[in-house]
């Protein structure tokens, strides 16, 4: 695959986690963009309506740069966002599935772009990173109840 073939493409991401709490506490914390900047630290600030909803649009600033977030799908069991900065997009997604221990949360997400590009190696863990965050804010403060369910890169 050549640079080129690679920037049109993008690189996709993909983790799994069982989370041990009920489904609806990590929809309502997805669909809290104003709450993102609390356990996303790329994103540093969300301005926009309270509640999310497909086709609102965001202004954010990821680490310092501006940008916009917008929620394709709400749920109930598929949340889809997209992001947009100079040189840098990403379109991601949430699927949740109940289960008796808890919800298993998958999280994809491709990104493209030039400085996508250039980011690329630093993106290769933060699938599961980001999991890992939400699994502590849904399951309360410093405590993390989770088990890995899967977690492969795509490039």
């Amino acid at each position: 695959m050549t640079r080129t073939d690679d920037f049109l493409m993008g690189h996709t991401r993909h983790a799994s986690r069982v989370i041990d709490v009920p489904v609806h506490r990590v929809l309502d914390t997805l669909l809290d963009p104003l709450a993102l900047p609390a356990w996303n630290p790329a994103i540093r600030r969300v301005r926009g309506p309270s509640a999310a909803r497909p086709g609102a649009t965001y202004t954010i600033t990821l680490r310092g740069l501006p940008g916009h977030l917008t929620y394709d799908e709400t749920g109930p069991r598929r949340v889809a966002m997209r992001w947009r900065m100079p040189g840098f997009a990403e379109d991601g997604t949430w699927q949740l599935q109940p289960g008796r221990q808890g919800v298993v949360v998958s999280h994809d997400f491709t990104h493209r772009g030039p400085l996508a590009s250039l980011l690329e190696p630093a993106y290769r863990e933060v699938a599961e990173l980001r999991l890992e965050r939400l699994a502590r804010r849904v399951s309360g403060a410093g405590t993390d109840s989770t088990r890995r369910a899967t977690a492969w890169p795509e490039g």
